[in-house]
């Protein structure tokens, strides 16, 4: 099992916030692992895209790009 960068309260308290009265301990992982998953995605892009531009740092336009497919 790989560690996670995200703290699992977290996922509760998102989920909470959306409006869930309980929240169980594998619907927190869950999201944590998606959550994670998606970040990795945008990342990866972000770093493409500075990469490109020639640039070693990451710009929050790169993160703000990359992340554009995951919008609404």
């Amino acid at each position: 099992m790989k560690s996670s960068e995200l703290g699992l309260s977290a996922m509760y308290r998102i989920l909470k916030k959306s409006g869930a009265e309980r929240v169980s301990d594998e619907s927190a992982d869950e999201l944590r692992r998606i959550i994670e998953d998606i970040a990795e995605d945008i990342a990866k892009n972000a770093v493409d895209m500075a990469s490109h531009a020639g640039r070693k740092t990451i710009k929050a336009e790169d993160v703000k790009l990359a992340s554009k497919s995951f919008s609404k």
